[in-house]
């Protein structure tokens, strides 16, 4: 039924139930033809005509136009609020328990926005737990309804970052082209720079440099012209990874610094804590002789982090690059505490961190002279890619297996790996 269907059909129940004529309905202000035509969804009244038929009813307005009272509607709204609170709050579990329960209201049934937003909420708090199959189910099904412009856009950077964390990055490409490719491309606004630094990171991860070196100046572009928080910190920061990726250290960290600053004056405290670990990532590979500044980012990340709605993913990412420092820095025990605390908030289907984990844990055991354990690990990080596609994603991951193996005295899996890392690179 359509809304006007809905509203015509409630007009009709409430007036029965007051035991009112189509004409006593009417009388003086509107004639009975147009009232038969509003219960029969042909007319579609005004906010003022339903007003004066909810007080003609004693009824409220909110159940003429929602099917729902004042009271009720109240009530799901708060229940939403407090969900959406606890998904900031990184109280994720509890997130996810209350946007299911408020999705069993049959109340909700008929107020599509909200229902929406709930379903939405249900999926972020999804991703967060680290069930992403789960996560990419309810967003694509979202997908298929009719929602407005910005909701649109919204569905498509959560689906696409999905996509790229669950190393499904053919889809994730796929999610951010259908808008921002072709020659129709929208108008730019905070939220398209947003989908294109997602969609960046997937070109990125599947070794696509040069669209990613030609993309990340017209971000860089879109977000000048824009000259928007929002807008600047997502184009500098993901310029920021691909000139690292091609080996522009110095650039990198002058357009890493700026996304920073603007994102701590402005930021959610997610994305701030998000970006912190990305900075003490990057200075830790174009800066390596500065790890303590390093890990002072990544340990303040740890916290921030912790105390927010970041995913399982974001979590043990921090995690397994402040093992990174700590390996740096020659304390392999406090690594191998990191690392396995990251490893274990990991979902199973990110396999290229869980590699990059068990890569980490090979070489802290290797420095504490267990060189056991370290080769058990070490052939760990073959297990976990070999199911992978080669895409720059994982190249490095391979190379710097087949050196641990090689360092190990296992000679015929580090040439193996050092094939695929050939491979994965397109040579």
């Amino acid at each position: 039924m359509t809304t006007s269907d809905m509203v015509g059909l409630r007009i009709k129940t409430v007036r029965r139930q007051r035991g009112l004529s189509q004409a006593q309905l009417a009388h003086p202000e509107l004639s009975d033809s147009y009232v038969s035509l509003i219960e029969s969804g042909k007319r579609t009244p005004t906010p003022a005509v339903l007003e004066l038929l909810a007080q003609k009813l004693d009824c409220s307005l909110s159940y003429l136009v929602n099917g729902v009272t004042a009271e009720q509607m109240e009530d799901i709204e708060l229940a939403l609020g407090y969900a959406r609170l606890a998904l900031e709050n990184g109280e994720v579990s509890e997130a996810r328990t209350r946007f299911a329960e408020l999705l069993t209201d049959n109340n909700l049934t008929g107020l599509t926005k909200l229902r929406q937003d709930t379903e939405f909420g249900l999926a972020l708090a999804t991703e967060a737990i680290g069930e992403l199959d789960e996560a990419i189910s309810l967003l694509t099904r979202l997908r298929t309804e009719e929602t407005t412009p910005e909701r649109a856009v919204e569905l498509a950077i959560a689906l696409c970052r999905v996509y790229r964390d669950s190393e499904r990055l053919t889809e994730a490409v796929q999610v951010g082209e259908q808008i921002l490719g072709g020659s129709s491309r929208p108008t730019w606004t905070d939220l398209h720079v947003e989908l294109g630094a997602t969609l960046l990171s997937a070109y990125l991860w599947r070794g696509d440099m040069l669209r990613a070196s030609q993309f990340a100046a017209e971000l860089l572009n879109a977000a000048d012209l824009l000259g928007t928080p929002r807008s600047i910190v997502a184009a500098n920061w993901n310029a920021a990874l691909v000139a690292q990726s091609t080996g522009h250290g110095a650039e990198a960290l002058g357009f890493a610094e700026r996304a920073l600053a603007v994102q701590a004056e402005t930021g959610h405290s997610r994305n701030i804590a998000r970006m912190r670990t990305a900075f003490g990532s990057l200075i830790l590979r174009v800066r390596p002789d500065q790890a303590r500044a390093a890990r002072d980012a990544l340990s303040r990340a740890a916290e921030e982090l912790a105390q927010t709605s970041a995913s399982a993913v974001d979590m043990a990412r921090c995690r397994i690059e402040l093992a990174r420092a700590e390996i740096v820095l020659g304390s392999p025990a406090e690594a191998l505490d990191h690392v396995r605390a990251g490893q274990q908030a990991l979902p199973d289907n990110a396999r290229a961190l869980g590699a990059e984990a068990d890569l980490l844990i090979s070489r802290g055991h290797g420095a504490l002279g267990d060189f056991t354990q370290a080769g058990v690990h070490a052939r760990a990080v073959r297990d976990r890619l070999a199911p992978l596609p080669d895409s720059g994603r994982v190249a490095g991951t391979w190379y710097a297996a087949a050196e641990t193996m090689e360092m190990l005295g296992e000679t015929d899996d580090a040439v193996a790996a050092y094939q695929r890392a050939l491979a994965c690179a397109g040579l």
